[in-house]
């Protein structure tokens, strides 16, 4: 796996937000058995980055937590069989899977830890788990959805004892 990991503002944390972000980009990939080796982009910016990003793409003119842009459509979340005919989402350099990228507001990440009362690690983890779900084709507009993603995130999460 390869992460490109730019992080446009300085925060600190009691934790390394590099290998988290690796261990829980890995354990994603595990947990929904990805065939490939992939590359994802972490981009870690601050409320107004990520306000501005959200204005530009989605029209929602709000600052949010986390924000995915996949690089496959997957008409059934997590099914890389059919991606094995789609050259265009390969590196043609390395053979790996370009999932996507993830932006991370990491005033956010601060705010919502102490809002739900757990660390920021934990919220940190939860938002990269989240994202990769998304990376992988999986969606919460539905109830239904909404539960499998809560389920998924959860057990990611737990393979790395990573608790609220």
């Amino acid at each position: 796996m390869t992460l490109f990991l730019d992080q446009e503002v300085e925060a600190s944390f009691d934790f390394d937000v590099r290998k988290t972000a690796e261990e829980v980009i890995e354990a994603a990939l595990d947990h929904e058995h990805c065939p490939y080796d992939v590359q994802v982009s972490v981009t870690l910016t601050d409320n107004e980055g990520i306000h501005e990003i959200n204005r530009d793409f989605r029209k929602i003119d709000a600052p949010t937590d986390v924000l995915s842009f996949p690089m496959a459509d997957f008409e059934t979340p997590a099914d890389f069989d059919s991606l094995k005919d789609s050259d265009d989402v390969f590196d043609p350099d390395t053979g790996e899977f370009m999932m996507g990228d993830i932006m991370i507001s990491l005033e956010k990440v601060k705010e919502q830890a102490e809002a739900y009362g757990h660390s920021q690690k934990r919220e940190y983890a939860f938002l990269i788990a989240h994202s990769m779900l998304h990376l992988m084709g999986y969606d919460h507009m539905e109830d239904s959805e909404r539960l499998q993603m809560e389920e998924k995130q959860e057990a990611i999460l737990a393979s790395l004892n990573i608790t609220r």
